[in-house]
């Protein structure tokens, strides 16, 4: 009989990020035990701790992973026929577009009323985010399509601003939700920068809807 083949680390380490994936999609994250995952990618429960210290470290290590394989600011890098006003617009519709990663973001809501998680993931959007929000503010300036003081400080803002609209951390009803979301376009447009544009209202209302639902879900 022919010996099983033994995976590499590498390996081990892909196929529990996979199968944790497909169980926060279909299952939900709070649904879905260690166990679970390790059932899935046929191994002891003691292998995911070789690799993750817990369920919330691979739920982080997803998002960052479906963030760079779909990186909207990669996609509109290039665009010689957008400036950089409507390229932060198309970056929007990209980012809100991507349905399978925001399904994940949605299911990563509760593990942030963890303050020791919020200050983290808050960490990392200011580390990822914000020189790819500045490299863009930047071009904007320059080619005149954004007319703001404030490039710096508006690309230190910009990856905060997601976190305001999360129920679990800024309790809201849906209607508040819609208000903030007006407050923020009208404040960001004063600053230089508008952003409101038609075809981002659908992904914003269908945003406001969903996570207005997790709240409703007890987050």
């Amino acid at each position: 009989m022919a010996r099983p083949v033994k995976k590499t680390p590498e390996q081990w380490k892909k196929e529990i990020l996979d199968s944790a994936q497909k169980l926060f999609m279909s299952k939900g994250y709070e649904e879905t035990s260690v166990s679970d995952i390790m059932n899935a990618a046929g191994g002891a429960k003691g292998m995911f701790y070789r690799f993750f210290q817990s369920k919330e470290e691979v739920m982080h290590i997803l998002g960052n992973r479906m963030f760079f394989e779909n990186n909207p600011f990669e996609k509109i890098r290039g665009r010689s026929d957008l400036n950089g006003l409507q390229k932060i617009r198309q970056l929007l519709v990209y980012n809100q577009s991507d349905e399978e990663r925001n399904k994940l973001n949605l299911q990563a809501v509760s593990i942030l009323k963890d303050p020791r998680i919020l200050s983290a993931a808050i960490a990392e959007n200011r580390r990822i985010l914000t020189p790819l929000w500045l490299e863009l503010l930047e071009e904007g300036r320059k080619d005149g399509s954004i007319k703001s003081e404030y490039i710096k400080e508006l690309s230190e803002l910009l990856p905060l601003v997601d976190f305001w609209f999360i129920p679990s951390i800024f309790p809201s009803s849906e209607e508040e939700l819609r208000h903030k979301y007006h407050f923020v376009t009208e404040v960001l447009s004063h600053m230089g920068l508008p952003l409101s544009d038609e075809d981002i209202m659908p992904f914003t209302e269908k945003f406001i809807a969903e996570i207005s639902t997790k709240k409703g879900n007890g987050l």
